[in-house]
């Protein structure tokens, strides 16, 4: 199967939308990304591309056994597998389905709020969600916040999203799992995705003393997943986990993106998402997080931007409502991508790539 070459995950002005892809210039869309983003304008397409259906850094590698880590970091994991249980889910769940319920908002970037998860003044926005997942690396998440709605999917070779205001498109590099589904929701892919991290010591978060391990996308995946006008730096993300449960209790990754059109300066992305996990319950004997908190912070920065440095920041609080192993009927037509994914079409974008893209 050909990969689409990605078309940006950020919205677009309205107007353009009536427009061909081809009669948009480079400049045309940076202006309307960075307009968008930055202002007030369209908060809600800025928080659904950001914080609706983000990928993880880096891949999930089920083929390689979990107990292959470091002296340090597998007394974290083996702690993390017995607390979670998780282990009971190995070689007897095929599928795992969940709903849940958001809130997010918008934050000024001068620090005052123009909205909180709180749903204060009326601009938080609420939603749902449901995920379904197949072992061992299928996925496919549905979320509706304030009327639109934004799904997302892997079918194993290929992960892709579909927004109103852009339809389908791919990702670019390797193949990665849903974050939400890493935040506590799938315990045994936690295990497998944190086998291979770097132990980074000790620190304490929100009361709780806690081990991080830290996993980065590597060279090659950060290559791919860059183009001529847009360079990924780096994509890192840290976990941490409760010393005295061995429960994954925060979630940090950040990731850094250049952008340079011909004859300018560049400009620099920054972008740091930390989920707060928490409200375990035992589902089947399987500790699962039920709810937690993430908060983002997109900093821009470089010598041509007039106004100085940028920083906006959103929120979200996610709670699960229900989860189920091996629903019955679920097969794999459910993961197919759309078509405009499945089939090699004629690029029509610009070709650069938005620095918020997961």
């Amino acid at each position: 199967m050909s990969r689409l070459a990605p078309l940006s995950e950020e919205p677009i002005d309205e107007d353009s939308t009536n427009c061909s892809k081809k009669s948009h210039s480079w400049k045309s869309w940076l202006k309307a990304h960075f307009s968008l983003v930055f202002t007030k304008k369209s908060d809600l397409k800025v928080l659904l591309s950001v914080l609706g259906c983000p990928l993880f850094p880096v891949s999930v590698h089920p083929e390689s056994p979990i107990n292959e880590v470091s002296s340090s970091a597998q007394y974290i994991i083996q702690h993390f597998i017995a607390a979670t249980g998780c282990r009971k889910l190995e070689g007897r769940v095929k599928n795992v389905f969940a709903t849940g319920k958001v809130t997010m908002a918008m934050i000024d970037e001068l620090g005052g709020s123009t909205g909180t998860v709180s749903g204060t003044g009326g601009v938080a926005q609420k939603g749902c969600f449901v995920i379904w997942q197949m072992v061992p690396n299928k996925w496919l998440i549905e979320l509706v916040v304030g009327g639109h709605k934004v799904v997302a999917g892997s079918d194993g070779n290929v992960a892709w999203r579909h927004t109103p205001w852009l339809n389908a498109h791919a990702a670019k590099g390797s193949v990665r799992p849903l974050r939400r589904a890493l935040q506590g929701l799938d315990p045994l892919a936690v295990s497998a995705v944190f086998s291979s991290a770097q132990y980074m010591g000790e620190k304490r978060i929100s009361g709780t003393d806690c081990f991080v391990l830290k996993l980065a996308a590597d060279q090659a995946d950060l290559a791919e997943r860059s183009d001529s006008t847009a360079e990924m730096i780096k994509h890192a993300v840290f976990g941490y986990f409760s010393q005295r449960s061995g429960l994954l209790v925060f979630l940090e990754d950040s990731y850094l993106t250049r952008i340079q059109s011909p004859g300018t300066h560049p400009t620099y992305w920054e972008t740091t998402m930390a989920t707060k996990v928490e409200d375990y319950r035992t589902v089947e004997g399987v500790m699962i997080a039920h709810g937690g908190q993430s908060s983002v912070i997109i900093t821009r920065f470089g010598d041509n931007l007039k106004a100085g440095l940028s920083v906006t920041r959103m929120e979200e609080i996610w709670t699960i409502d229900d989860l189920a192993f091996n629903v019955p009927g679920l097969s794999i037509d459910y993961f197919i991508p759309p078509k405009e994914v499945q089939k090699d079409f004629p690029e029509e974008n610009p070709g650069w790539r938005s620095p918020l893209q997961q």
